[in-house]
């Protein structure tokens, strides 16, 4: 029987925020159960300077987590879905996706309540790709500018005027108390969010059956159906930070509902689909969608990047 677990952490406080949050959940399933969490530095965390594009995108964020786990210093890592590589090495699995924390992009700024309010040539702070685009499409007047460091730090750059606004993914401001930062939530119509945001996932070696059985009651359903499929979108038309991509399935009943966008990084193209179906045909639905972005000329936007 399982007796102590030990968790691998980034160290930034919202990474560690849902550390504490996957071990206050398993105590609840298992009172007896010893849980440590181990903080690490990630070349993510370390390399602030470049974006994330620039620099090789979502693995920047693992890859020391996994290394903890292949040298037996931790049992499982905790990681935003939307920092999780769309290919895991067969070393690893992922054992349980969480339930999900609003997914939407959120608009903060201390002069505007809009992005329609924002003058030309005013300046949106975000490293995103996938941000970047969506806002350039609309409001090409806008001017983007990078944004790195951990959500308290873009919040402080925001303060001290380098920024008239900035945008950050919803979840993680709820999730520090940090909502009353927000100054409006940006619907699909304007940001369609980044695949997996707002989900967890517990990552274990690969073959731990008697973990893999303890953490499979953290596994949302549903939440895992809607990431997995967004994610199918993702591999499908190879995504990563290096890409303007987004997808994002929702569920209401049996049904899914699946929206996916591919751009070119000034916005001036941009490609929309929509798919509906059957939950369980979750995965044939991430398929079908981006199949039908790549109807639209997906594949030759991307291989222009």
């Amino acid at each position: 029987m399982i007796e102590k677990i030990t968790i691998a952490s980034r160290e930034s406080p919202l990474a560690m925020w849902q550390a504490e949050h996957i071990k206050s959940q398993l105590k609840k399933l298992y009172p007896h159960l010893t849980i440590e969490i181990k903080g690490f530095k990630t070349q993510g965390d370390i390399i602030l300077d470049q974006s994330l594009a620039t620099i090789g995108g979502k693995g920047l964020f693992i890859k020391e987590l996994e290394q903890a786990l292949l040298q037996k210093e931790a049992d499982l890592a905790v990681h935003s879905m939307k920092d999780l590589p769309m290919d895991i090495y067969e070393d690893f699995q992922l054992s349980a996706i969480t339930a999900r924390e609003d997914p939407r992009d959120a608009f903060i700024s201390l002069q505007f309540k809009s992005l329609d309010e924002m003058p030309s040539g005013a300046v949106v702070g975000t490293s995103s790709l996938r941000r970047q685009s969506q806002i350039k499409a609309k409001y090409p007047n806008l001017m983007i500018k990078p944004l790195r460091g951990n959500l308290q730090t873009r919040l402080s750059k925001l303060k001290h005027g380098q920024y008239g606004a900035i945008i950050l993914a919803a979840a993680g401001l709820i999730r520090l108390n940090l909502k009353d930062q927000i100054t409006m939530y940006l619907e699909k119509n304007i940001s369609i969010p980044a695949v997996g945001q707002g989900a967890l996932g517990i990552e274990i070696l690969s073959g731990n059956e008697e973990l893999d059985l303890l953490l499979k009651p953290l596994n949302d359903e549903d939440t895992s159906r809607c990431v997995l499929a967004e994610r199918m979108v993702s591999r499908s038309l190879a995504g990563s930070c290096t890409v303007p991509l987004g997808a994002h399935a929702s569920i209401t009943g049996n049904d899914m509902v699946i929206n996916g966008f591919v751009a070119s990084p000034n916005g001036e193209k941009i490609i929309h689909a929509e798919i509906k179906g059957s939950k369980i045909d979750f995965y044939k639905l991430g398929e079908s969608l981006s199949k039908l972005l790549i109807d639209q000329g997906a594949k030759e936007l991307l291989s222009e990047l």
